[in-house]
């Protein structure tokens, strides 16, 4: 079954985590990563090899939503998978660390999870 509204959302949010990942791994000293997690310079040096990791694991997260896309209607199970991890992860950043990550990461993953059931 063709879900291109699920699909889409879908490689819209493994876009956005590789972004993420960008932003933790190559950027996080840097004008934009400063910007983007609202750091100084000294926290951004402090937290760097931290940031790294935050953004392998946002890759790892990539990497499974395009694999279930990849695999198209037979990786749907590894699709809810990764959209639950996201949307639980952003749910955890959103309590603990900033409120935008549920706009950010959790709504969307909701949103596509919901498109998914929906198959549309």
């Amino acid at each position: 079954m063709d879900m291109p509204v699920a699909n889409s959302l879908i490689a819209l949010i493994a876009l956005l985590h590789v972004y993420i990942l960008v932003l933790e791994m190559f950027l996080w000293e840097k004008p934009a990563g400063l910007r983007a997690f609202r750091n100084s310079p000294e926290k951004a040096a402090l937290t760097r090899v931290l940031a790294a990791n935050q953004g392998l694991y946002n890759g790892f997260l990539a990497a499974g939503l395009l694999w279930g896309l990849w695999l198209g209607a037979e990786g749907n199970s590894i699709k809810y998978f990764f959209l639950i991890c996201i949307a639980v992860a952003g749910a955890f950043g959103a309590a603990t660390a900033a409120k935008k990550i549920l706009y950010i990461q959790t709504i969307p993953a909701v949103i596509a999870l919901a498109c998914l059931w929906l198959g549309v």
